[in-house]
């Protein structure tokens, strides 16, 4: 065994965490873990992992379900993607596969949404197949090991980490080597203040001798996020304890199948004034009068890409029956049923009290 993976191993052992996906073999379990692992903190993660895995408890659950109560149980953890390729991943399995996960690395990789790190965890945790999982507690860690100046998430990056995981990779036992390069990218060779000085493989780094620890992982700068300007409209129904929702149906935009509340988007800020003379805003109200009873905003919300300035208008209407075809009326006590992206879901919790005390 390499000196750095036994040192790194000996670490694992005396301190790594008591976490539930680690006392299975199921892949089931282990990918369901991975999935949500992704983009979120394993404090917040734990939480959906467990409910997760109680509302579907095996892949033949998953499959079956419907996409909207998926969605819904994964309300608040974003990248809502990796939601909807987990069903569609589910059904792959059950109907390729009867069930069963497949055990090999190639065949892992056509399952949807699971990429070469989720295929080589599942192959290693699961079925103990020798294949070193790369996440980005791996990619600092064997970076700054290694001393490797180029961006990781470039392709010439990716492959010098990849070479320098295969040098120091444990064939004979890749399950732990693989949750212990993790854990000790998470817990001891972290992002910021890293404990250099109890580290057990800094006489082995070669960017501790160089003094370039801080400094690496080096990465390529992303683009300026986009800015765009949603306009809510929060329709109240005449009839007590509704609000009106449409449903987010664009593909490649963001929270595909989410619910929301009828939506103006705009290039810029809006005033009142503003709003009311889009022509979208008369397609909505079928011309009918508005009265405009409340504004709250800008709320801002940063995505990985975009950042969102939202306005919610507190609006009613002298007539119902001209409003879009597509708004909903919803009742308070149906709301729980439908996933809303976060800001939504928080802007309702916060401001219609009555839904709160339906839900309980």
């Amino acid at each position: 065994m390499p000196v750095i993976a036994e040192l790194i191993i000996q670490w694992y052992h005396s301190h790594r965490r008591d976490l539930p996906w680690r006392n299975t073999q199921d892949p089931y379990r282990i990918w369901v873990s991975e999935v949500i692992l992704q983009q979120t903190r394993v404090e917040q993660g734990r939480a959906y992992y467990e409910r997760f895995l109680q509302k579907f408890p095996d892949v033949f659950a998953l499959a079956a379900a419907r996409e909207q109560d998926v969605l819904l149980l994964w309300q608040g953890l974003g990248y809502y993607s990796r939601a909807r390729n987990m069903h569609r991943a589910a059904r792959q399995v059950v109907d390729d596969f009867n069930g069963v996960f497949p055990d090999s690395y190639k065949k892992l990789l056509t399952l949807k949404g699971v990429g070469a790190y989720t295929a080589a965890a599942i192959a290693s945790f699961a079925f103990k197949k020798s294949h070193p999982a790369i996440d980005g507690n791996v990619n600092r860690v064997v970076a700054r090991l290694f001393n490797i100046q180029v961006p990781v998430n470039a392709p010439e990056g990716g492959k010098a980490i990849k070479q320098c995981t295969e040098a120091i990779f444990t064939p004979a036992m890749p399950d732990l080597f693989n949750q212990a390069m993790m854990e000790f990218g998470a817990l001891h060779c972290t992002a910021r203040n890293p404990a250099c000085q109890t580290c057990p493989v800094k006489e082995h780094c070669l960017a501790y001798a160089d003094n370039a620890v801080h400094l690496l992982p080096a990465k390529k700068k992303k683009r300026a996020p986009s800015k765009r300007y949603l306009n809510y409209l929060v329709i109240s129904g005449s009839s007590s304890e509704t609000l009106y929702l449409t449903k987010r149906e664009n593909p490649r935009d963001i929270w595909y199948n989410l619910y929301e509340f009828p939506l103006i988007e705009s290039k810029e800020p809006l005033t009142a004034q503003q709003l009311t003379g889009r022509e979208a805003f008369r397609k909505l109200s079928g011309n009918g009068n508005v009265v405009i009873e409340k504004m709250q905003g800008p709320v801002k919300h940063q995505l990985s890409h975009q950042t969102l300035f939202v306005y919610f208008w507190e609006i009613s209407f002298d007539n119902e029956k001209n409003l879009r075809d597509d708004a909903l009326k919803t009742p308070y006590h149906q709301l729980d049923e439908y996933p809303f992206p976060r800001l939504i879901s928080a802007f309702v919790e916060e401001n219609f009290p009555e839904y709160i005390k339906k839900l309980k």
